[in-house]
């Protein structure tokens, strides 16, 4: 998606080799337009597989989870990462741990809004080591619904995570997959070369 490359490339922040930052339109403040323009590519990747919700991770997920959503016609489902008084009851958990954060968090999903006959589309902002995606895919599987895809808007595909993933089957569809923050500079890899392997 070379909206989203351009924006990366002119708006992200380099701050070492493992971390980009992308707070200026992805997960602090929020370029509305180009999550417009993440929610149609998702939609258009994802057309044919029959997805009846999303589900995504509080909180730089759900803008390009609610875009996505708005495309299909269908609801959004965010697992919470803190404890919340009305929703106490009827919880689906899986721990995540958070390389960039250096912490666990238990995540919630109210079982009631996953039902065994639906076809989830997981969203997230970013699959470095997928332990994110992990943990949404281990709250679907438990609600006894069928996880469809997995959506990331960037994908470090220096990391293992998109790897992981795919060798459990599951389909990851990358807007944006860098090869390399190496030197300050973002790389994105290739399509084609990917293809010649």
């Amino acid at each position: 998606m070379r909206l989203l490359q351009e924006k990366i490339k002119n708006d992200g922040q380099v701050l070492s080799d493992q971390i980009l930052k992308v707070d200026s339109f992805l997960n602090h403040q929020i370029d509305p337009e180009l999550m417009l323009e993440i929610g149609k590519e998702f939609a258009k990747r994802f057309a044919n597989e029959g997805i009846t919700k999303i589900v995504t991770i509080e909180s730089s997920g759900i803008a390009p989870a609610v875009m996505t959503g708005l495309q299909f016609n269908i609801p959004v489902i965010f697992a919470r990462k803190r404890k919340s008084l009305t929703l106490t009851e009827g919880l689906i958990t899986a721990s995540v741990h958070s390389f960039t954060k250096q912490e666990t968090n238990e995540i919630s999903i109210a079982q009631k809004f996953l039902k065994a006959e639906d076809k989830v589309l997981i969203i997230d902002d970013f699959l470095a080591n997928g332990q994110a995606a992990l943990g949404l895919i281990d709250i679907v599987n438990q609600s006894g619904a069928e996880v469809a895809g997995v959506g990331i808007v960037i994908e470090k595909s220096f990391q293992d995570g998109a790897k992981m993933l795919a060798d459990q089957g599951i389909r990851v569809e990358s807007l944006a997959r860098v090869a390399s923050l190496a030197n300050g500079e973002v790389t994105f890899k290739s399509e084609k070369v990917e293809e010649l392997v």
